[in-house]
């Protein structure tokens, strides 16, 4: 079995809450080469980063990296995702990681992980990563999206809903305190796929739950492709979604420097 993998980083110019944030100055480099060379410290054989803007393909050559330029009008992530294997010729069975290009504290680690579990799981089209939730915040949080495994760490579902629903304790102690009894798990948004299934789920349309939830991942259940998630080997770090989170980094970064 090939232990060969590739990594795409999607990284768009236009962010409504954050313009040009691939590009924004982290601790003296694009945040994008951040997310760069941490995927060169994983295992991927190659790195792609995907752009529809000339000014990040710009400077993402610059710091060396393969770019792929895509078209800018793109449904979803994974329509983008597709169109960087097909233009690159990738073959029905290789396996490619999604990197958020906004994730620049991301552990090597973990792109392993979840390359090579969906390696080690041949009837699952795609492979993702979960982590423990501790309090009711986020249980009950949105934005915090939960996802629930059968036995065979295969996904039942993705919800931003409190699944399980824990009806008794909820019913006894009101939606105060974290309930007991039950592992609940929030999704980590990091996917490796096949690219068989990535050409399969480009010709599918949006489904009505996927449409409900806004998780583009129910389209895929939907159509019954099979979703591997395992805890994560390791804690990814938040992403940066605002300028805020940008500072909160640097100060990590520069806390790491500095040990």
């Amino acid at each position: 079995m090939s232990m060969a993998f590739s990594v795409v980083i999607p990284a768009r110019y236009a962010s409504s809450r954050f313009p040009g944030k691939p590009l924004a100055d982290l601790a003296g480099k694009p945040m994008l080469q951040h997310v760069y060379e941490r995927a060169c410290l994983s295992d991927a054989q190659r790195i792609i980063i995907a752009t529809d803007d000339e000014r990040i393909a710009q400077v993402a050559r610059d710091f060396g990296a393969e770019v792929c330029m895509t078209r800018a009008e793109h449904p979803s992530g994974t329509d983008r995702l597709q169109e960087v294997v097909k233009q690159l010729g990738f073959y029905a069975d290789d396996i490619v990681v999604n990197v958020q290009g906004d994730e620049p504290l991301i552990p090597p680690r973990i792109i392993n992980q979840v390359a090579h579990n969906l390696m080690a799981v041949p009837e699952a089209g795609i492979a993702t990563l979960s982590e423990p939730i501790e309090e009711i915040e986020a249980l009950l949080n949105p934005n915090v999206v939960k996802v629930v495994s059968d036995r065979q760490g295969m996904a039942l579902y993705f919800s931003r809903a409190a699944i399980p629903w824990p009806r008794d304790a909820f019913a006894q102690h009101g939606q105060t305190q974290m309930p007991q009894g039950f592992n609940w798990q929030r999704h980590i948004g990091l996917y490796a796929y096949r690219v068989r299934l990535l050409n399969e789920f480009v010709t599918w349309a949006p489904a009505a739950v996927e449409e409900t939830e806004c998780l583009e991942q129910l389209r895929a259940l939907w159509n019954g492709v099979r979703i591997h998630v395992a805890q994560a080997d390791e804690i990814p770090p938040a992403g940066v979604d605002t300028p805020e989170d940008l500072q909160r980094v640097a100060a990590w970064l520069a806390q790491e420097a500095h040990g």
